[in-house]
Protein backbone atom coordinates (compact mmCIF):
# COMPACT_ATOMS: atom_id res chain seq x y z
CA UNK A 1 0.00 0.00 0.00
CA UNK A 2 2.60 2.57 0.71
CA UNK A 3 4.54 2.04 -2.50
CA UNK A 4 1.10 2.85 -4.50
CA UNK A 5 0.39 5.65 -2.00
CA UNK A 6 3.86 7.39 -2.79
CA UNK A 7 3.88 6.64 -6.45
CA UNK A 8 0.46 8.54 -7.01
CA UNK A 9 1.63 10.80 -4.91
CA UNK A 10 5.16 11.45 -6.31
CA UNK A 11 3.46 11.66 -9.67
CA UNK A 12 0.91 14.41 -8.60
CA UNK A 13 3.30 16.39 -7.02
CA UNK A 14 5.30 16.40 -10.84
CA UNK A 15 1.88 17.10 -12.18
CA UNK A 16 1.82 20.26 -9.35
CA UNK A 17 4.94 21.71 -10.26
CA UNK A 18 5.42 21.05 -14.43
CA UNK A 19 1.77 22.82 -14.36
CA UNK A 20 2.54 25.44 -11.62
CA UNK A 21 -0.28 24.31 -9.85
CA UNK A 22 -1.39 26.12 -6.55
CA UNK A 23 -0.02 23.01 -4.53
CA UNK A 24 -2.30 24.18 -1.42
CA UNK A 25 -5.31 24.66 -3.80
CA UNK A 26 -4.54 21.03 -5.33
CA UNK A 27 -4.04 19.52 -1.49
CA UNK A 28 -7.49 20.94 -0.42
CA UNK A 29 -9.31 19.74 -3.78
CA UNK A 30 -8.15 15.88 -3.14
CA UNK A 31 -8.76 16.37 1.06
CA UNK A 32 -12.27 17.62 -0.29
CA UNK A 33 -12.79 14.45 -2.57
CA UNK A 34 -11.25 12.36 -0.12
CA UNK A 35 -13.64 13.56 2.83
CA UNK A 36 -16.73 13.08 0.75
CA UNK A 37 -15.51 9.62 -0.36
CA UNK A 38 -14.43 8.04 3.72
CA UNK A 39 -18.17 9.53 4.53
CA UNK A 40 -20.23 8.37 1.64
CA UNK A 41 -21.09 4.85 1.87
CA UNK A 42 -23.25 5.54 -1.71
CA UNK A 43 -20.49 7.41 -3.43
CA UNK A 44 -18.15 4.36 -2.46
CA UNK A 45 -20.40 2.09 -3.88
CA UNK A 46 -20.93 3.69 -6.88
CA UNK A 47 -17.39 4.37 -7.52
CA UNK A 48 -16.14 0.66 -6.21
CA UNK A 49 -18.90 -1.00 -8.50
CA UNK A 50 -17.27 -2.63 -11.37
CA UNK A 51 -21.13 -2.84 -12.71
CA UNK A 52 -21.05 0.84 -13.00
CA UNK A 53 -20.40 2.18 -16.01
CA UNK A 54 -16.94 4.54 -16.25
CA UNK A 55 -18.90 6.85 -17.98
CA UNK A 56 -21.42 7.64 -15.10
CA UNK A 57 -18.74 7.35 -12.48
CA UNK A 58 -16.64 9.78 -14.18
CA UNK A 59 -20.16 12.05 -14.53
CA UNK A 60 -20.61 11.77 -10.97
CA UNK A 61 -17.29 13.31 -10.29
CA UNK A 62 -17.36 15.85 -12.70
CA UNK A 63 -20.39 17.21 -10.81
CA UNK A 64 -18.59 17.03 -7.79
CA UNK A 65 -15.36 18.99 -9.08
CA UNK A 66 -17.81 21.65 -10.50
CA UNK A 67 -19.95 21.80 -7.44
CA UNK A 68 -16.60 22.25 -5.20
CA UNK A 69 -14.62 24.07 -7.78
CA UNK A 70 -11.82 21.13 -7.77
CA UNK A 71 -8.95 21.61 -10.02
CA UNK A 72 -8.46 19.70 -13.90
CA UNK A 73 -5.87 18.44 -12.36
CA UNK A 74 -7.03 16.62 -9.16
CA UNK A 75 -10.37 15.53 -11.34
CA UNK A 76 -7.70 13.48 -13.33
CA UNK A 77 -6.49 12.19 -10.64
CA UNK A 78 -9.83 10.98 -8.78
CA UNK A 79 -10.69 9.40 -12.52
CA UNK A 80 -7.31 7.43 -12.94
CA UNK A 81 -7.36 5.83 -9.17
CA UNK A 82 -11.22 5.45 -10.29
CA UNK A 83 -10.08 3.26 -13.50
CA UNK A 84 -7.42 1.82 -11.67
CA UNK A 85 -9.20 0.43 -8.55
CA UNK A 86 -7.06 3.02 -6.16
CA UNK A 87 -9.73 4.63 -4.76
CA UNK A 88 -9.30 2.56 -0.98
CA UNK A 89 -5.73 4.32 -0.80
CA UNK A 90 -6.97 8.16 -2.01
CA UNK A 91 -6.68 9.35 1.86
CA UNK A 92 -2.77 7.86 2.14
CA UNK A 93 -2.47 9.29 -0.94
CA UNK A 94 -3.01 12.56 -0.22
CA UNK A 95 -1.46 12.03 3.29
CA UNK A 96 1.73 10.69 0.67
CA UNK A 97 1.41 14.16 -1.51
CA UNK A 98 1.31 16.62 1.30
CA UNK A 99 4.70 15.20 2.40
CA UNK A 100 6.15 15.35 -1.54
CA UNK A 101 5.04 18.53 -1.75
CA UNK A 102 6.87 19.73 1.88
CA UNK A 103 9.57 18.38 0.87
CA UNK A 104 9.83 19.80 -2.73
CA UNK A 105 8.97 23.20 -0.96
CA UNK A 106 11.65 22.88 1.85
CA UNK A 107 9.26 22.30 4.81
CA UNK A 108 10.25 20.33 7.89
CA UNK A 109 7.83 19.35 10.10
CA UNK A 110 8.44 19.63 13.97
CA UNK A 111 6.65 18.01 16.50
CA UNK A 112 6.93 19.78 19.56
CA UNK A 113 6.61 19.41 23.21
CA UNK A 114 7.86 21.37 26.60
CA UNK A 115 7.03 21.32 30.47
CA UNK A 116 4.43 24.28 30.31
CA UNK A 117 2.27 25.40 27.75
CA UNK A 118 3.91 27.67 25.39
CA UNK A 119 2.52 31.00 24.15
CA UNK A 120 2.68 31.96 20.90
CA UNK A 121 5.90 34.07 20.86
CA UNK A 122 7.81 31.34 22.29
CA UNK A 123 6.81 28.81 19.67
CA UNK A 124 7.35 31.41 17.04
CA UNK A 125 11.18 31.87 18.61
CA UNK A 126 11.34 27.53 18.65
CA UNK A 127 10.31 27.76 14.64
CA UNK A 128 13.03 30.06 13.84
CA UNK A 129 15.35 28.40 16.22
CA UNK A 130 14.56 25.11 14.52
CA UNK A 131 14.36 26.67 11.06
CA UNK A 132 17.85 27.60 11.53
CA UNK A 133 19.38 24.17 12.90
CA UNK A 134 17.93 22.63 9.78
CA UNK A 135 18.07 25.20 7.23
CA UNK A 136 14.10 24.79 6.62
CA UNK A 137 11.05 26.31 6.58
CA UNK A 138 9.02 24.94 9.79
CA UNK A 139 5.57 24.24 10.40
CA UNK A 140 4.89 22.95 13.91
CA UNK A 141 2.45 19.99 13.82
CA UNK A 142 1.58 19.85 17.73
CA UNK A 143 2.42 21.00 20.83
CA UNK A 144 1.96 19.68 23.95
CA UNK A 145 2.76 19.56 27.34
CA UNK A 146 4.96 16.66 28.82
CA UNK A 147 5.23 15.77 32.32
CA UNK A 148 8.75 14.58 32.12
CA UNK A 149 11.41 13.68 29.86
CA UNK A 150 10.86 10.07 28.28
CA UNK A 151 11.58 8.88 24.95
CA UNK A 152 8.92 10.24 22.29
CA UNK A 153 8.80 8.74 18.98
CA UNK A 154 7.27 10.79 16.72
CA UNK A 155 6.14 10.41 13.11
CA UNK A 156 8.47 9.24 10.11
CA UNK A 157 9.88 12.45 8.86
CA UNK A 158 9.22 14.63 11.47
CA UNK A 159 11.24 16.37 13.72
CA UNK A 160 10.37 16.06 17.44
CA UNK A 161 11.49 18.15 20.10
CA UNK A 162 11.13 18.45 23.47
CA UNK A 163 11.26 21.99 25.77
CA UNK A 164 13.28 21.68 28.63
CA UNK A 165 13.36 24.25 30.64
CA UNK A 166 16.63 24.90 32.46
CA UNK A 167 17.44 26.11 36.16
CA UNK A 168 15.69 30.17 37.31
CA UNK A 169 18.94 31.65 36.83
CA UNK A 170 19.53 30.79 33.37
CA UNK A 171 16.27 31.55 32.35
CA UNK A 172 16.47 29.98 29.17
CA UNK A 173 14.77 26.44 27.60
CA UNK A 174 17.35 23.39 26.30
CA UNK A 175 15.55 22.05 22.77
CA UNK A 176 16.96 18.46 22.08
CA UNK A 177 15.85 17.59 18.77
CA UNK A 178 16.35 13.82 17.03
CA UNK A 179 19.13 14.60 15.75
CA UNK A 180 21.30 15.48 18.73
CA UNK A 181 21.63 18.89 18.00
CA UNK A 182 21.09 21.09 20.93
CA UNK A 183 18.94 24.55 20.56
CA UNK A 184 19.01 27.08 23.36
CA UNK A 185 15.55 29.25 23.12
CA UNK A 186 15.52 32.21 26.36
CA UNK A 187 12.25 32.26 27.72
CA UNK A 188 9.92 35.63 27.35
CA UNK A 189 9.33 35.92 30.67
CA UNK A 190 12.14 34.54 33.52
CA UNK A 191 9.16 34.89 36.32
CA UNK A 192 7.85 31.57 34.62
CA UNK A 193 10.88 29.44 34.91
CA UNK A 194 10.48 26.39 37.05
CA UNK A 195 12.70 26.22 40.08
Amino acid sequence: MASVANTYARAFADVVFSAHLDAVRAIGGLQSIASLYAESADLRRVWENPAVPADQKRRLLDAIVQREGIDKAVRNLVAVLMDHRRLPYLGRIVEQLEKELDARLGFAEAQISSARELGNAEKQALEAQIGKATGKKVRVLTSGIISSIAKITPPIGVLNVAAIPAPAPAATSVMRCQASSLINCPMLDPSEAPI
